[in-house]
């Protein structure tokens, strides 16, 4: 225990004061608290809550949570597309304002600029999305669809959320190129999914309009390729100004692993003609890693 102890106070150390003001940002403990209730909740208490009560329906609370995700991931793809698009609107003019991020190396501003900080709020919300998308298994507990709660759902709403705030927010925000990259694909990605799924929750008179569907899965595999080429220029190049180079691994590795099992959902389900599963049709659920591969 003392060595966890001083292991929590030298990380602390090195925390980004720019970032302690926000929620669940003071300290890992709350959020590894949320996380930790998350799992103990889906896996345990919730099946045992739900097991002699009917499935809620939850129609409606669906079609506001999808559509709510969607704005929110617009409005994250916009605020962080600004520094990769390097385009603002300033008394009429447009003009490339100093944050502009490159394809290549681009360092982490630990500055106070405004436009530093405005990259740091849009981090924090990105990862903050990711808490409200606990929610996801919540609904499936509550619509007792026990079968999609599986190992790759939990571990991508647990453990991706855990690392970012440690190694990504708390350490490193996404004041770099490099670094956000993947945050404005991922909230592009999610902005199409939750719309899917937000018109699913619809009913009927939305099917005619979902035929999309499969290339869902398409745009997941194409978001981890371009995620893990782009980060693997580090390892190319001969020098790269980057403080944690643990961010760029860490990146990599989720990027790879996840589009192998993302390649394993598509070959089961449309490579040997296997029925897509019901739960891409309708569910309040943003991600097709959530889906259990049959």
């Amino acid at each position: 225990m003392e060595a966890v102890v001083n292991l929590y106070q030298e990380m602390m150390k090195h925390a980004d004061p720019r970032i302690q003001g926000y929620p669940l940002m003071g300290s890992p403990l709350l959020m590894t608290s949320i996380l930790l209730t998350y799992v103990y909740f889906v896996l345990s208490l919730g099946p045992r809550i739900m097991a002699n009560r009917k499935p809620f329906q939850l129609r409606g609370f669906m079609i506001v949570y999808n559509f709510s995700l969607v704005a929110l991931s617009l409005y994250i793809v916009y605020e962080v597309g600004e520094g990769w698009l390097g385009r603002e609107n300033s008394g009429g003019l447009i003009h490339t304002p100093s944050y502009t991020y490159t394809w290549r190396c681009d360092p982490v501003d630990y500055s106070n600029s405004p436009e530093a900080l405005r990259m740091v709020r849009v981090a924090w919300l990105f990862l903050f999305s990711k808490f409200i998308e606990l929610m996801d298994t919540v609904i499936f507990i509550l619509r007792k669809k026990d079968g999609q709660v599986t190992f790759l759902h939990v571990f991508h709403h647990s453990v991706l959320p855990w690392s970012w705030t440690l190694l990504m927010l708390s350490y490193c925000p996404l004041t770099g190129g490099m670094g956000s990259f993947h945050a404005m694909i991922n909230s592009s990605v999610h902005v199409i999914m939750y719309l899917y799924y937000g018109l699913s929750a619809l009913g009927p008179v939305a099917q005619p309009y979902l035929w999309w569907k499969k290339h869902m899965t398409a745009i997941q595999l194409i978001q981890f390729v371009l995620v893990s080429l782009h980060i693997s220029q580090y390892y190319f190049m001969s020098s790269c100004n980057y403080q944690y180079p643990v961010i760029i691994h860490l990146i990599w590795m989720y990027g790879t692993i996840f589009f192998v099992l993302f390649s394993n959902f598509w070959y089961h389900s449309y490579t040997k003609g296997k029925r897509l599963p019901r739960a891409l049709q309708q569910n309040g659920a943003p991600d097709i890693a959530k889906v259990k591969a049959n």
